[in-house]
C-alpha cells in the first residue's frame, strides 16, 4: 500500500514538473515574438 502511494505521488511530481517547462517554454517563445516584432517595425 505504501509503495503504491510513494508510486502515485512520484509520478504526480514528474507530470506536474512537465506540464511547468512547457509552461516555461511556451511563455520564452511568445517573448521571443513579441522581441520580433519590434524589431521588424524598427
Amino acid at each position: 500500500m505504501t509503495k503504491t502511494i510513494a508510486t502515485l505521488l512520484a509520478a504526480a511530481f514528474v507530470l506536474a514538473g512537465c506540464n511547468t517547462v512547457r509552461g516555461v517554454g511556451q511563455d520564452v517563445q511568445k517573448a521571443g515574438e513579441k522581441i520580433e516584432d519590434v524589431g521588424k517595425k524598427k
